[in-house]
């Protein structure tokens, strides 16, 4: 029988070791929710420490992720390759023990969890995979997706707005096998959270569609894991589980108090502590009999060993279903999408269709998402702006015993209404990522990003393959005005490492954009999108626009044969930039047009190439409908810009009041070729 008592108190040390050691962290949090851990994972996480990445495992996220040192040290009992030596190197460079939990660092760490709201948002995400892929791919006697996901938080992830939007959609979409456990022990950086937090928490996801299992003890184990044993029995709610607790359990001074929140204890409280709990080994040692009660690695390989012979079954009865889930829980494309990206390039190219890049989107996707099941896309209640909806993929929903509901062909709907809820969603679609077996888009007007941005930046963090689509992208939306025209938000997102931007100009230039980001498996994606009709850009060479940026007409397409400087332009303004390039032609100025979709891809490419598409020793203006700052780094003598918000007009009216008209470029190239 395991000493669940020794089981918690050695959660209580290590984290209590390793924060004095860092002599930075929080020691309070995973101290508060020792107990809760061992019943979580000592009675019924499925999962194998031999291997973190088994298909069917558990998904475990640690929302409140300060509370780090209690995922590390569960982690490192178990058994996953997480020595002593790493919890000694906790919050050190380069160590496996991150300040906060890493994915991609520290093995048995799902989702990076820090941004206080958006673990439990992945966590939204995660389950939402593993419901569609059980709806896709399980057959009559054959199970092969069942697992649960689990979420400790806190008050802070509760108090984040976007919980809110979380819960609101885990309660619609009727996840059952989401469960979380709060860890309610009324206490934040500040103090105790009554004066500033008074929400009725178990009420507001009551609320929202979840079971709520209220007032459990959380330092007694087998209370909790009863708890849990009675939510996984939930058929049609997500559950909150309410434990309640006392930060920093143990600690004779600091249990209760803020104190134990964000600072080590202290030498003198540590020992003062030991005695309370009656743990006597040294600092960072634990008891074999201790480990022996929390060790994992049996049990798990049997659990493992289990589902695949119950795979191999499955791949017997349903061969091509059973191959198809391992290339998309792999993340691997099909092996045609080579072929599939070519020829709707090319056919974009052949049709060069006069029509807004969000229209050039969807026509792209009718391609890809046809040919990629593994396509989920959505919208925040701008589908029929964004057209992120296809032919191929119906409306995502459950009826009301909570099955996802399919169409007469038996498929499952691939395009999510996520409501007015731009951060929720794109948090989401990182826990879909997460999970694997789908590569998820959504879709907002390009100023929205603002309330995404956060969840992009940790798409990016984590290096998964997400992919947004922001349409409405510039003064050309027109009427609706300053609110909703974006200005600075193509340069800010273009600031944020490890995520590629593109602004297309015309139908193959977004088609390519797809391409690329369906291809990187390792980056999120953002495409940003004309509302207004763009003219196709006739083109010798579709091969380099997947570099970024390239020569889209020199200077003898207009009846010039020299060079005296370059136009880059990106998506609208590629046309202002040729029709610029004529009536330079008539003043005798030839000029090279480049256009650059994307400066981040183009970045990244050799010198040898970056200088073949900007020469060095021709002035070069830049033309793009927002913040000019990020231009002047490719050695612009002038560049086209807005650098104060829009105005409330038609589109046309306010192009020729911000300046973007051809006579203008070409005024302005005239002049800075003047100067140079």
């Amino acid at each position: 029988m395991a000493n669940t008592h020794n089981m918690a108190n050695a959660i209580r040390a290590l984290a209590m070791d390793a924060v004095q050691q860092a002599n930075s962290g929080h020691p309070g949090a995973p101290m508060g929710m020792a107990d809760m851990a061992v019943a979580l994972w000592g009675d019924h996480l499925q999962h194998n420490p031999s291997n973190p990445h088994w298909a069917n495992r558990d998904r475990f996220v640690l929302s409140n992720g300060h509370a780090s040192m209690l995922i590390y040290s569960v982690l490192h009992l178990t058994g996953y390759k997480l020595s002593v030596d790493d919890l000694k190197n906790f919050r050190t460079l380069h160590s496996k023990t991150a300040g906060h939990p890493e994915v991609g660092v520290t093995p048995g760490v799902e989702t990076t969890t820090g941004p206080l709201g958006q673990g439990i948002t992945n966590a939204v995400g995660m389950a939402l995979a593993e419901k569609m892929l059980a709806a896709e791919f399980n057959q009559e006697g054959h199970a092969i997706v069942n697992h649960h996901t689990y979420v400790f938080l806190g008050d802070g992830c509760l108090m984040e707005g976007i919980s809110h939007e979380a819960v609101a959609l885990a309660g619609a979409w009727k996840l059952n096998k989401l469960i979380a456990l709060y860890d309610d022990n009324g206490i934040s950086i500040d103090g105790k959270v009554a004066p500033w937090f008074i929400d009725n928490t178990p009420q507001r996801f009551a609320a929202c569609g979840w079971n709520v299992i209220d007032a459990v003890d959380g330092h007694d184990a087998a209370a909790v894991s009863k708890a849990i044993a009675a939510a996984k029995h939930s058929a049609d709610k997500p559950t909150l589980i309410v434990c309640k607790t006392a930060i920093g359990k143990g600690s004779p001074n600091r249990a209760g108090t803020s104190k134990a929140h964000g600072e080590p204890l202290g030498a003198e409280e540590i020992k003062l502590t030991r005695e309370a709990l009656g743990w006597t080994a040294e600092p960072f040692k634990i008891p074999k009999e201790v480990y022996a009660d929390w060790d994992a690695k049996v049990a798990g390989k049997a659990r493992e060993a289990a589902w695949n012979t119950a795979f191999a079954a499955y791949k017997a009865a349903f061969p091509a279903q059973a191959k198809e889930f391992v290339r998309r829980m792999k993340g691997d494309l099909p092996k045609n999408f080579n072929q599939v990206a070519f020829d709707a390039v090319v056919a974009a190219h052949t049709k060069g269709e006069t029509v807004a890049s969000r229209k050039a989107s969807q026509l792209a996707l009718e391609a890809f998402t046809a040919a990629l099941p593994e396509m989920l896309g959505g919208s925040a209640d701008l589908t029929g702006s964004n057209l992120t909806n296809t032919k191929s993929t119906p409306a995502f929903r459950v009826d009301l015993a909570g099955d996802v509901v399919k169409t007469a062909e038996g498929q499952i709907g691939r395009h999510i209404n996520y409501g007015v809820r731009e951060f929720g969603m794109a948090a989401i679609m990182n826990g879909v990522a997460l999970h694997g077996g789908y590569i998820p888009y959504g879709g907002t007007f390009l100023t929205f990003s603002d309330y995404s941005r956060n969840a992009i930046r940790m798409a990016a963090l984590m290096k998964q393959r997400v992919i947004h689509v922001f349409t409405h992208d510039s003064i050309g939306l027109g009427e609706d005005g300053p609110t909703h025209q974006s200005i600075e938000h193509a340069a800010s997102l273009r600031l944020i490492p490890g995520l590629d931007v593109w602004r297309p100009a015309d139908t193959a230039e977004t088609t390519v954009a797809w391409a690329v980001a369906l291809q990187n498996a390792n980056r999120p994606s953002a495409l940003l999108l004309s509302r207004q009709n763009l003219a196709y850009s006739p083109k010798s060479d579709l091969g380099d626009i997947s570099r970024g940026a390239y020569v889209l007409s020199e200077p003898e397409h207009v009846g010039m044969k020299k060079t005296h400087g370059v136009i880059i332009a990106t998506g609208s303004e590629v046309q202002l930039a040729l029709a610029a390039q004529k009536l330079l032609a008539e003043r005798k100025i030839g000029v090279r047009v480049v256009s650059m979709p994307s400066t981040n891809v183009f970045d990244r490419q050799d010198s040898e190439y970056k200088q073949s598409v900007l020469p060095k020793g021709l002035p070069r203006v830049a033309v793009e409908m927002g913040s000019t700052d990020g231009w002047w780094k490719y050695g612009c003598a002038a560049v086209v810009g807005i650098d104060t918000y829009g105005e409330s007009a038609p589109a046309p009216v306010l192009f020729k009041h911000f300046g973007f008209t051809a006579e203008n470029v070409a005024d302005t190239v005239h002049a800075a070729l003047l100067k140079a």
